[in-house]
């Protein structure tokens, strides 16, 4: 009987700790809040104080909300961010709105869409990730100056787009949920092979 009772505890104790990590679990980041992704009334300004005042985590997810056909979303290195050209692009276009982008690794992620003349209008994003253990980096996310981020500003390394689109009202990444689900999983399985042995 004893042995029963430390199984079920043990295993209990593992599901509320896949069920915390799942609370902590990322965010997902509408760019823009309201106005969305679009060639924003004030300049860059309206998406370097947006990106200014959060804080993007490893795993973090940015919705791009535009209308399909009239705005895309592409990351670029921070030569092509400043210039508002394609040439030094990480990834694919992502065309299709709203299109989600996770972010996989540390460090200042560019964005601009590259319809017309959108990007040097201000529909250009850049956010700084910092890992997710820690707070973000000292001068996260600064205001963006009028020629774009000052020259200490490093793309990041690797491709970060995705197209895959989260559950709507999510606000966990699939990593994670796919991560707490498999952990309860394994939870309920262990303790049933406890309980009836």
């Amino acid at each position: 009987m004893i042995h029963k009772v430390i199984c079920i505890v043990l295993f209990g104790a593992l599901a509320v700790a896949s069920l915390l990590n799942y609370g902590e679990a990322q965010t997902v980041h509408a760019v823009g809040d309201t106005i969305g992704w679009i060639v924003p009334p004030g300049g860059a300004t309206v998406y370097s104080k947006w990106a200014s005042a959060d804080t993007f985590k490893v795993g973090d997810i940015l919705e791009f909300n535009f209308m399909t056909g009239r705005h895309d979303v592409l990351e670029v290195a921070k030569e092509s961010f400043d210039a508002c050209t394609t040439d030094k692009a990480i990834g694919t276009s992502l065309t299709d709105g709203p299109a989600h982008v996770t972010l996989n690794s540390t460090g200042i992620h560019y964005y601009i869409c590259t319809i017309g003349t959108h990007c040097k209008l201000g529909q250009k994003l850049a956010v700084t990730v910092s890992s997710d253990s820690g707070g973000p980096p000292a001068g996260a996310n600064p205001p963006l100056p009028a020629g774009g981020p000052s020259p200490a500003m490093k793309p990041p390394a690797g491709p970060s787009n995705s197209s895959s689109a989260p559950p709507a009202g999510s606000t966990h990444s699939s990593a994670t949920v796919v991560y707490a689900g498999l952990a309860l999983t394994v939870a309920s399985i262990a303790m049933a092979v406890c309980i009836y042995n």
